[in-house]
């Protein structure tokens, strides 16, 4: 079951400089500078701002992450209801996750929600 927006994308060009825009001039807070995971949000939010380094996302990524309590199940349950998955689960030692689309291609992250 999907629990949460987790996360939203944004591709720049150059995290560091744009994590400082986003906390400097918008006030927005650093949530985590983990090499190519740098997220900022604002004060009371759980769902954060990944600021992806690097090009343009690949066509139909939405860059939008949701979390739920078990991917592996999650990704059965929605299956049997008819969602298509671009990539089903898979453990790429950052994490398990998958991708799936909605009727338009528009693709969307599936990850364990962190405890």
């Amino acid at each position: 079951m999907i629990v949460r927006l987790a996360s939203i994308a944004v591709v720049v060009s150059d995290a560091k400089k744009a994590a400082e825009w986003y906390t400097k001039t918008l006030g927005l807070e650093l949530s985590s500078t983990g090499g190519h995971w740098i997220t900022v949000k604002t004060k009371d939010s759980k769902t954060v701002i990944h600021l992806c380094q690097g090009p343009a996302l690949e066509p139909g990524n939405t860059g939008i992450l949701f979390e739920c309590d078990d991917v592996q199940k999650t990704y059965s349950e929605l299956a049997s209801k008819g969602v298509v998955f671009t990539k089903p689960p898979k453990d790429e030692g950052w994490g398990l996750y998958a991708m799936f689309k909605d009727p338009d291609g528009n693709e969307f992250w599936l990850m364990k929600a962190e405890q």
